[in-house]
């Protein structure tokens, strides 16, 4: 619903599903504090993690390295995919908590651009990756597969395609902080996750809260509305 319009393709909800293993930039910056505030945990471990400490740790997004907590825009027709290609394990917010706390929308930017703000900036400033530094966190250079032969190899050569627009993704520039109050849903694979989780939790949150990704994958086995 945005204003009295009803768009099933939009949400005014915004998701952070948790990932295993170490963050995608730890390779390139294994000493980044928030990279070492995070961890190597399970999907699970990590939500529980969050949520004890109401705070998601911004880490250095891939192509720019600066720091940021991901969001997905989250439709729910979306969620299997979401929970497929991260884990079925997140935490959710309202877009006016993320925008009040200083994110917004990611900019996903043309690798031509991408390049051409690069090399504007720094004839300006010396130095200068092409962004103002806060801007940064936001942006991602944008090179789908579709992209002719001739503009990758000039704009993107070897690199693989860099396309994440079907996550409206939100990004916050720093470390996010919430509390319960804000906390719209959280997501988790099963009934035996929700009889595990702390019940400190559960009893802050709310156990009406808790989506279980099992029993949303059998309403769409048995009523697939969402499937187009």
């Amino acid at each position: 619903m945005l204003g009295d319009r009803v768009r099933p393709d939009f949400s005014e909800y915004v998701a952070h599903f948790t990932r295993g293993g170490s963050p995608l930039s730890a390779d390139e910056k294994p000493d980044d504090a928030g990279i070492k505030a995070v961890g190597v945990a399970t999907p699970c471990e990590r939500l529980v993690s969050i949520l004890e400490q109401r705070r998601i740790f911004a880490t250095p997004m891939p192509w720019t390295g600066r720091r940021a907590v991901a969001f997905t825009e989250c439709p729910w027709g979306s969620m299997p995919d979401h929970a497929e290609q991260y884990s079925p394990y997140g935490v959710g917010f309202t877009k006016p908590h993320l925008f009040a706390a200083g994110g917004g929308p990611a900019v996903y930017l043309r690798a031509d651009l991408f390049e051409k703000q690069r090399d504007f900036v720094a004839a300006l400033s010396a130095g200068s990756p092409g962004f103002c530094p806060h801007l940064y966190s936001f942006v991602t250079p944008f090179s789908p597969p579709y992209s002719p032969a001739d503009y990758r190899e000039h704009h993107w050569k070897g690199k693989a395609d860099c396309d994440y627009t079907h996550e409206r993704e939100w990004r916050v520039p720093h470390d996010f902080t919430f509390d319960y109050g804000q906390v719209q849903f959280v997501v988790v694979r099963s009934y035996e996750d929700v009889a595990a989780f702390p019940k400190a939790l559960k009893d802050e949150i709310g156990r009406q809260r808790f989506l279980i990704m099992d029993v949303y994958e059998q309403i769409e086995k048995l009523w697939p509305v969402h499937i187009i």
